[in-house]
């Protein structure tokens, strides 16, 4: 039996699959090129773009003999929907802190 595919926030848990994707937003790149720019072997780098495939925050495509992936930003949507009340909430807060510091001398 097959575990069941990761969430995108257990996906995102992990900071250097959140350093892939930071790399990615710039646009399409090599796994090799994304090698370059982590501290990781390669077969952990592959692990993690297995993973980021599968929660489908990035897509892959063969270019001779190269794989090159691309961020894709709609499962996001799911995160960001999540972190909506929290926005609202600091929001308030911060707007707050603005009235104070406006009483400040």
């Amino acid at each position: 039996m097959r575990a069941a595919e990761p969430s995108v926030f257990e996906v995102l848990a992990e900071p250097n699959r959140r350093r892939i994707l930071d790399l990615l937003r710039d646009g399409e790149r090599a796994a090799g090129e994304l090698l370059e720019h982590l501290p990781l072997a390669q077969p952990t780098v592959s692990k993690h773009l297995r993973l980021l495939r599968e929660a489908g925050l990035v897509a892959v495509r063969q270019d001779a003999q190269r794989r090159l992936y691309r961020l894709r930003a709609d499962p996001l949507a799911e995160v960001d929907e999540w972190l909506a009340p929290y926005r609202e909430h600091w929001r308030g807060r911060l707007d707050a802190l603005e009235r104070h510091l406006d009483t400040l001398p």
